[in-house]
């Protein structure tokens, strides 16, 4: 069982203009190499080389105009796409560094280069829009990867985000594309604000957009039941051949910027739900890209256990991974069966 894995130093050079404070900090990437290598996991997985994402590449789900934009703002000395949005002087290029990275991961995995795959970089994606940088957000690299799959000639892509926050640019970008699956848990109502459990695509798309949206103070239960209920028999009926993570552990119990109560063992369980499912569908063909999460304990514990998952190993417990018991939960049992009428499993 080969793991590809991919950083790049690059990354650190992502930083807000100004010396400003930003929860999308450096010592997020840091605290996940930290861990990998303290526990002998990096040197188990195959690091592949760097690799930057061309304008072609990024132009297949994005404008020219947003491209322009971001470079225009690095070239001033950085500037802000929204008031949450940085662009730092060295962000285009770690943002295309992000991109190819995922490409590369990809290609690694349907060649038959490795199994799975982990891409450990920032600055996250899942809110790019093909027109606008958002959320923390520049370019979508998991959205350029599917597209690349796609041209590929893979017939079925699923894209699972286990983010806090709904991945409206992923969405946005593939609601009228029926070869992607996307599912998403998520914090409702929150941060975009779309992901509403009816917001399930267009078109022949229609039903393969599949929402869950969970309540603040869903812990562990909620999790796992939108999981083993939801998103693990959509991906069953759907069959895909290749299966995409975007991989936010904002979801956490310790992070301070989301309202879910995610220990580190109930995000491992629903790593390894996926993990089988990819096994069981696609021959385990799974890449895995970080998103968001903002506590740095639980970024380093979740991506640990998440790389044993994809080694074969047994996730390690977390003496510090948060309660996992929600606060209040209210409608999910509703919520639940909405999705599954949704993705038509029902």
């Amino acid at each position: 069982m080969t793991v590809a894995f991919s950083t790049d130093q690059l990354y650190f050079a992502h930083q807000p203009p100004g010396g400003v404070q930003h929860p999308e900090r450096s010592d997020r990437l840091a605290s996940i190499l930290q861990q990998l290598d303290t526990t002998g996991l990096l040197d188990r997985m195959d690091h592949l080389p760097e690799r930057d994402a061309t304008d072609e590449e990024l132009l297949a789900v994005h404008t020219r105009d947003l491209l322009v934009t971001v470079d225009a703002h690095a070239a001033a000395g950085g500037g802000w796409a929204d008031p949450d949005t940085f662009i730092g002087p060295s962000s285009p290029a770690a943002s295309r560094r992000v991109a190819g990275a995922t490409l590369a991961a990809t290609d690694s995995v349907l060649d038959g280069a490795a199994t799975s795959a982990f891409v450990a970089a920032r600055p996250p994606g899942h809110h790019a829009t093909r027109d606008r940088a958002m959320g923390f957000c520049l370019y979508n690299q998991v959205a350029v990867a599917v597209q690349a799959a796609l041209d590929r000639g893979v017939e079925r892509v699923a894209v699972v985000d286990w983010d806090l926050h709904h991945g409206n640019g992923t969405q946005a970008i593939f609601d009228d594309e029926p070869r992607v699956l996307y599912v998403s848990t998520h914090a409702y109502p929150f941060y975009p604000g779309t992901g509403a459990v009816d917001d399930r695509g267009v078109g022949e798309a229609a039903g393969t957009k599949v929402n869950i949206p969970l309540p603040g103070g869903a812990g562990d239960a909620a999790f796992q039941a939108a999981y083993g209920q939801v998103a693990v028999p959509a991906l069953e009926a759907f069959g895909p051949e290749l299966v995409f993570v975007s991989c936010g552990w904002d979801s956490h119990a310790r992070d301070q910027l989301g309202p879910l109560a995610v220990s580190t063992g109930g995000y491992a369980a629903v790593a390894r739900m996926i993990v089988d499912a990819a096994n069981r569908l696609c021959d385990g063909r799974l890449v895995a890209v970080l998103e968001g999460g903002y506590d740095e304990h639980a970024l380093a514990h979740c991506s640990q256990a998440l790389c044993e998952l994809l080694l074969g190993d047994e996730p390690s417990p977390d003496p510090q991974q948060g309660t996992g018991k929600p606060e209040f939960v209210t409608n999910i049992d509703t919520v639940i069966a909405a999705a599954r009428a949704v993705a038509g499993l029902d």
